[in-house]
């Protein structure tokens, strides 16, 4: 069984836009730091000596929001810096991405990224108030640095009061999506020829940008048919969609490529796939399932099957296209053996005193090996056992001919005979079973009729019964 990379380290700012605590207005509250306060702002740390944040509603004082309904003023009570303290692994590539706008004409501020107390300015922003500044990048940790501070710093604003400017918004800093994919299997097995199995794939954003355009493909296991109808998202955004074969919602079934399709995430359609956000904020992805029907070609077999997702990280000037792939989930089949039974009788119509001989071919047709192979065939009232010779041995006084292993293919033949005691149309069944299931129980058993005349012949016994 293979399983995917771990995930790296997910990095992602806390609060980036500024949406908790919900505010009317404007507030000024108490930065992370302060936990001894009922309502403060998460995630934010600022270095004015009052500990303080002010935050702003959409609207308020005619500034709408550049994302979401709030947005922070970076000028406070007095000018400071505004930042977060992230775990970090050296070597790894992070975005950045923000909305920077003047309150009382042109403000300016820096970006500043590194180590704790030995940041390094990045770029600095201008924007007058008419209009949200949008700005984006990217930062690779030095070796070494296993924290990495993310600070905005207050340069000037207009007006030239200390407590007014440099609106921020939108806020990202951190790593790429990471989607893994978690397969399993319902029931887990050993399972028979002709069982259903539920397959069900769990998606997960394990890096810190939302995985956008996400798309799960899983290509339907050799040895088993796909279930009509059974496309089914089972938690995660767009839960409960209705999704069918025509595939005019969020997931369809692609019988050319023998395929089942499913688009995911926020905003997913039945073109395109969705956004998923990452783990902080939906801590349980998504999951779909579908189901197959096991095929008499799997029996004795393994079945094995992975699923793929591709996804797009957008928080680069272009698209990045990602992959990822699950865990291959094997199901172990257990064997079978379709056994076929033919009986006929080397004549129809006899008379009492005569000899009746039948003829039971039991044939394998797999498409495994049958073992303990047993032709049950109980000589009816009118008849009396005789003989019996071929394969494996038979009993008269259970009817039970013990055949034994059968190859797949192979044939066995028994031939019975018995002596007509009365008169009368006689029925005879055998009926084959073995230790593996029979994926085809319909020929399992033949029946022949025989017609007994009384000796000397005087009339039809068996008219109206044949």
């Amino acid at each position: 069984m293979t399983t995917p990379p771990a995930a790296p380290l997910r990095v992602a700012l806390v609060n980036g836009s500024f949406e908790q605590p919900s505010v009317t207005g404007v507030e000024i509250l108490p930065d992370a730091s302060q936990t001894q306060a009922a309502k403060r702002v998460p995630g934010w740390l600022t270095t004015a000596s009052d500990h303080r944040i002010e935050l702003w509603h959409s609207g308020f004082q005619g500034v709408p929001a550049a994302d979401g309904a709030q947005f922070a003023e970076l000028n406070a009570n007095e000018v400071s810096t505004l930042y977060q303290d992230l775990p970090t692994t050296p070597g790894t590539k992070l975005y950045w991405r923000l909305y920077h706008r003047g309150r009382q004409g042109q403000d300016t501020m820096a970006l500043d990224i590194g180590a704790p107390g030995s940041t390094v300015e990045q770029r600095r922003f201008t924007d007058g108030n008419t209009a949200w500044g949008y700005y984006t990048g990217t930062y690779t940790v030095p070796a070494g640095q296993t924290t990495t501070r993310f600070a905005f710093r207050s340069i000037s604003a207009a007006g030239g009061n200390r407590s007014i400017g440099n609106f921020l918004d939108g806020i990202f800093f951190g790593t790429a999506a990471y989607v893994s994919l978690e397969k399993t299997a319902i029931p887990a097995g050993p399972l028979d020829v002709g069982d259903v199995v539920t397959y069900r794939i769990t998606a997960k954003n394990e890096g810190g940008g939302a995985a956008e355009n996400l798309t799960l493909t899983d290509v339907i296991p050799q040895g088993t048919t796909y279930l009509p109808g059974s496309l089914r998202i089972v938690d995660g955004p767009n839960t409960g969609a209705k999704t069918d074969a025509q595939g005019d919602d969020q997931a369809y079934y692609d019988a050319q490529a023998n395929k089942v399709v499913f688009h995911l995430g926020n905003g997913a359609t039945a073109a395109d796939g969705g956004g998923l956000p990452n783990t902080e904020t939906l801590p349980a992805g998504t999951t779909v399932e579908y189901r197959v029907t096991i095929d008499r070609a799997s029996g004795g077999k393994q079945i094995t099957n992975t699923a793929t997702a591709s996804y797009e990280n957008r928080l680069g000037d272009t698209p990045e296209s990602l992959t990822s792939t699950s865990n291959e989930q094997v199901t172990q089949v257990k064997p079978a053996a379709d056994l076929t039974v033919v009986k006929a009788a080397d004549a129809t119509t006899v008379t009492v005193g005569q000899t009746v001989t039948y003829r039971i071919t039991v044939h394998n047709a797999g498409p495994n090996d049958a073992t303990g192979v047993t032709v049950t065939d109980q000589l009816p009232d009118g008849l009396a056992f005789l003989s019996a010779e071929g394969p494996g041995s038979y009993d008269p006084a259970t009817g039970q001919w013990t055949v034994g292993d059968l190859a797949n293919g192979a044939n066995a033949t028994l031939v019975l005979r018995a002596k007509a005691t009365k008169a009368g149309l006689v029925d005879n069944t055998a009926t084959a079973t073995a230790n593996e299931k029979d994926p085809d129980t319909a020929n399992n058993t033949d029946t022949v009729s025989v017609c007994v005349e009384p000796a000397p012949s005087c009339c039809d016994p068996c008219a109206g019964q044949k």
